[in-house]
């Protein structure tokens, strides 16, 4: 019979699917630290513990690969991230915790845990990537095992993920400089499936960090391609792009909150056409516009009719320039688009921060740039000839 943890009766409803809640690293973490605490503690074998979550859910969570020693236990938890799609479901999540004569409790990353090298992030450089709420989830089971037990000395914690040596490498930690394995995440304990807000988070985290070394004005590709075009097409420092996937509008948001001066976005034209529409949610799930953008910009250019309806019939963004540029358009109206963007990208920002974007396309290359991208390209430039004279 399958372990019941306590999620069977949680989910959302996405795309008419039921998906199941699932928990996080950081609840890993504290689990098997309350496990191997309690055993240390009170010398009795546990198969499971209970722990409460920030999110106020109680998980009864199992105790996997556990090792006894006179004073030291290791035991792991297994994450399960529910449906949500996650490099970290499945892994095994170890706490080893061991009697110190120094008071107090200690708690730190072992293999599998990436350590900080850059600053701009919650923990210092040289300190594991325990993020705060699970590093507070361990300290609070570490302590309250010591006091159930009347122990009065000291515990070292150490978190350790073998997996999470190679599942690093997969996520967002070498752009953050977070090096040689994975952090121990989670704000509320639970996953929620296919979650935009971590996300978003995890934009907001590398923003803070290129922020915090002294970038004032930041460098955003919405996808691949935009990072392609970047390195292979521009001359500018393609180390320090921030990848902001859809999220248009909110990496806006983020800047202006962050007292970002400014940010130059480097896009295909085929998520970008929509932020000409004012959409800066660019995900095809939330709304598309992209032919409608295209024709109604086409028509400003002064074409005709039948061209407009050719495009409107288009299904993809390069075959919509082809029909332009068999026309003559594509250029006068590229420039209708880019006008556009500008002045949707600063609605959004009231215009406290300089904004501007280089679209392209992987047929036509460079298609047009707004009317604030200049000035954003050598800004780029001098702050990071600044930047490598530190």
């Amino acid at each position: 019979m399958a372990h019941k943890t306590g999620l069977e009766e949680y989910y959302v409803i996405r795309g008419q699917k039921k998906m199941r809640f699932g928990y996080t690293t950081g609840s890993c973490a504290a689990a098997a630290c309350k496990g191997a605490a309690l055993m240390l503690l009170g010398k009795k074998k546990l198969d499971s513990v209970p722990l409460m979550t920030p999110k106020g859910i109680l998980l009864d969570l199992e105790l996997h690969h556990i090792q006894i020693e006179e004073n030291q236990v290791t035991c792991a938890v297994k994450k399960d991230a529910g449906d949500d799609p996650d490099t970290t479901n499945g892994i095994l999540v170890y706490a080893t915790v061991s009697k110190t004569k120094e008071p107090g409790i200690q708690i730190d990353g072992g293999i599998g845990v990436g350590r900080v090298t850059r600053p701009g992030l919650s923990q210092q450089v040289g300190e594991a990537a325990i993020n705060p709420v699970p590093r507070a989830m361990i300290l609070r089971e570490a302590e309250e095992a010591a006091v159930s037990y009347d122990y009065e000395g000291g515990l070292k914690v150490v978190i350790s993920v073998p997996d999470g040596v190679e599942i690093g490498k997969k996520t967002f930690n070498p752009r953050l400089g977070i090096t040689g394995g994975i952090s121990i995440l989670g704000t509320s304990g639970i996953v929620e499936p296919m979650s935009e807000k971590a996300l978003v988070e995890s934009i907001h985290v590398e923003m803070k960090q290129h922020f915090a070394q002294g970038e004032q004005y930041i460098l955003a590709t919405p996808g691949n391609y935009g990072a392609d075009y970047l390195r292979e097409h521009m001359t500018l420092p393609f180390e320090r792009n921030i990848k902001c996937s859809n999220y248009v509008g909110e990496t806006i948001d983020m800047a202006v909150d962050m007292g970002v001066k400014g940010i130059l976005f480097v896009a295909h034209i085929g998520k970008f056409v929509k932020v000409a529409a004012g959409i800066m949610n660019t995900h095809s799930h939330n709304a598309d516009a992209r032919m409608e953008v295209l024709a109604s910009n086409a028509l400003r250019a002064g074409a005709d009719g039948d061209t407009a309806r050719a495009v409107l019939n288009c299904n993809t963004t390069d075959e919509a320039l082809d029909v332009l540029h068999e026309k003559q358009l594509l250029q006068p109206t590229m420039e209708e688009i880019m006008k556009k963007i500008q002045f949707y990208l600063d609605h959004r920002s009231y215009e406290q921060i300089k904004l501007g974007a280089v679209v392209f396309n992987n047929v036509y290359g460079y298609l047009g740039q707004t009317k604030d991208a200049k000035e954003l390209i050598e800004e780029i430039k001098k702050q990071d000839i600044e930047l490598q004279k530190k």
